[in-house]
């Protein structure tokens, strides 16, 4: 916003987004959003704290920012004078203000950086006292919120400004190590060193509406590349879609989704140290039992009924709470892989799953539920971000495949999947698959390596298609139904097999007949799987989960016989 006076002494603000003119007690009322256009106005460090933290709860760090200056820089003033300047400008002793405070309750670090002071810059005293407070969280064993607004690291303290950059990222790496919140909430600008470290390296990234984020600002790219720009470039909703940023909350929002964040992280942490506290397990749903005359290619068709609940549609309904996020921070946000945050009877769990749609806009959108590289290394990532959190993650399966297409080819399909499987092989938290509708080959796989799969009644699992089966080992692809039958990948077939721990019953006929039943059934089947999984050693888990898989090698195969399931063409491979 555009003043022309003190802040206390002004009555009205002019909107930089629209050239509205704004009652100040209006503006203030509204944290500085524009009411007409929605563009957020910069903040300085000490109302971010009083818009973020609990009132009356904020405790500033006992210590100093120091003054320095390591090269005695002088432009057309001593660096000295321009330090001067700006303490006296701001109020600020440095262009961080940090400290320990409570948020929506829960105990927080908390840095909050001002762009008035130096354009935010981040120099050998800012990168100290950030450091001091991710140790200070660390030693108290609490989650570190970073606020950044910067152009960047210092140019009058020369090379020791660009160390801060690994300064601060080794304390965030000590926070990694034990297991404790990360969480950076970019404000307009943040560029630079800072955007290229703890900006970016934090558990989660948080974008305010409308901020920008990059490491090259927009003039100099121009400047060097001659290139124009796209529309929004480098906004947070430009980066949202290209899987940079987790999410992007408008500044009313933005404490109470800390706030149910920082929840989730404190309950994952308590539990493990009084298990008796978790929820008492609702009682198991009865288990499913297949019609015996039913098709299994009747089956197939059922698992791709176009009304039948998606992951979505179950967490909506089946979770609470839901807390989506975004990106793999590579670049891309796939839409065919959706994940998060959400509560399970009153436990906070991670939940990722492939997302297909209903309508046919919905199935392109979303690429009909096939995850591209990027969906499978966003999955990866709140894998692993559930382990540090002690988390247990509870994956939702259903689609066709992994996407088949070259543009997924050329960014490392085969890799992606096979991470994911490994991630999963040794994750230390408790996994709970469930497929819900098609299982099919590794891109079902790679959010199915888990301490309990289960399956839902008319879904299917299979190493490929019955089409593909049949196109081919068959004359053609029309024999789709016969290869059904040949692949036993009903869930009685795969419940015999051992793959599939247990049938999840479905409303009749089936799911999408009444997806709220559907999704209660679920969820007293998941809550109940996941319960005795809850207490088990991290170690244990690993280790029978590498023997639930380990008894499908070939051994097993061949203590139990021939396999029913064999086709026309005997023992031959083919791809799937």
């Amino acid at each position: 916003m555009t003043t022309t006076a003190p802040r206390d002494e002004q009555l009205w603000s002019r909107c930089d987004g629209c050239a509205s003119l704004l009652y100040r007690k209006r503006l203030r009322r509204n944290l500085d959003v524009c009411p007409e256009c929605g563009s957020h106005a910069r903040l300085d460090a000490p109302d971010r704290v009083a818009q973020l933290a609990d009132p009356d709860s904020f405790v500033p760090l006992p210590d100093r920012a120091v003054r320095v200056d390591p090269i005695e820089f002088v432009d057309k003033l001593p660096y000295p004078h321009r330090l001067g300047a700006a303490r006296t400008a701001t109020g600020l002793d440095e262009a961080v203000l940090c400290g320990t405070a409570r948020l929506g309750g829960h105990p927080v670090a908390l840095a909050v950086m001002d762009f008035r002071f130096l354009g935010g810059s981040l120099g050998c005293a800012v990168g100290e006292l950030i450091t001091r407070t991710a140790e200070r969280a660390l030693a108290d064993g609490i989650p570190l919120v970073l606020v950044t607004a910067s152009g960047g690291a210092r140019m009058q303290e020369g090379a020791l400004s660009l160390m801060q950059m690994a300064t601060v990222s080794q304390a965030l790496a000590g926070m990694r190590e034990a297991g404790l919140l990360t969480v950076s909430v970019v404000t307009d600008p943040t560029y630079g060193g800072v955007a290229a470290s703890f900006a970016t390296n934090t558990d989660l990234v948080l974008a305010e509406s409308g901020a920008r984020l990059g490491f090259a600002g927009p003039r100099v790219i121009r400047q060097v590349t001659g290139a124009k720009l796209p529309e929004g470039f480098q906004t947070a909703e430009y980066l949202l879609r290209h899987g940079q940023v987790d999410m992007v909350v408008p500044r009313h929002a933005l404490r109470g989704r800390l706030a149910a964040l920082l929840a989730a992280a404190e309950a994952g942490r308590r539990a493990p140290e009084n298990p008796s506290s978790a929820p008492r397990p609702p009682a198991t749903a009865p288990a499913a039992t297949a019609r015996p005359d039913r098709d299994p290619w009747e089956t197939v068709r059922t698992a791709r009924h176009p009304g039948r609940p998606t992951t979505l549609d179950y967490l909506e309904t089946a979770f609470d709470g839901f807390v989506e996020l975004h990106g793999d921070r590579l670049g891309a946000d796939c839409p065919a892989v959706v994940g998060g945050i959400a509560r399970l009877d009153g436990r906070p769990v991670m939940v990722i799953g492939h997302q297909k749609g209903h309508t046919t806009a919905e199935l392109v959108t979303r690429n009909f539920g096939m995850a591209s590289p990027a969906g499978h290394r966003k999955a990866l990532r709140l894998m692993r971000l559930a382990a540090r959190l002690r988390l247990p993650v509870v994956t939702l399966v259903d689609t066709p495949g992994a996407d088949p297409g070259v543009s997924a080819e050329q960014q490392g399909q085969a890799a992606a999947i096979a991470e994911n499987i490994l991630a999963l092989t040794v994750l230390p938290t408790p996994v709970v698959a469930v497929v819900t509708g098609e299982g099919g080959s590794g891109g079902a796989l790679a959010l199915a390596v888990a301490d309990r799969v289960l399956m839902l009644e008319h879904a299917v699992y299979s190493v490929i298609s019955p089409e593909g089966c049949a196109a081919i080992l068959w004359p053609d692809s029309s024999a789709a139904p016969q290869a059904a039958r040949a692949l036993r990948l009903t869930g009685a077939d795969l419940c015999r097999l051992g793959v599939v721990d247990e049938l999840v019953p479905e409303p009749r006929p089936a799911a999408h007949a009444d997806p709220g039943g559907a999704a209660e059934l679920l969820r007293r089947a998941v809550a109940a799987n996941l319960a005795p999984l809850l207490t088990v050693p991290p170690a244990t888990l690993v280790r029978r989960r590498r023997q639930r898989f380990r008894r499908f090698g070939a051994a097993r195969s061949a203590a139990a016989g021939p396999s029913p399931a064999a086709g026309p063409a005997g023992g031959r491979a083919e791809v799937a």
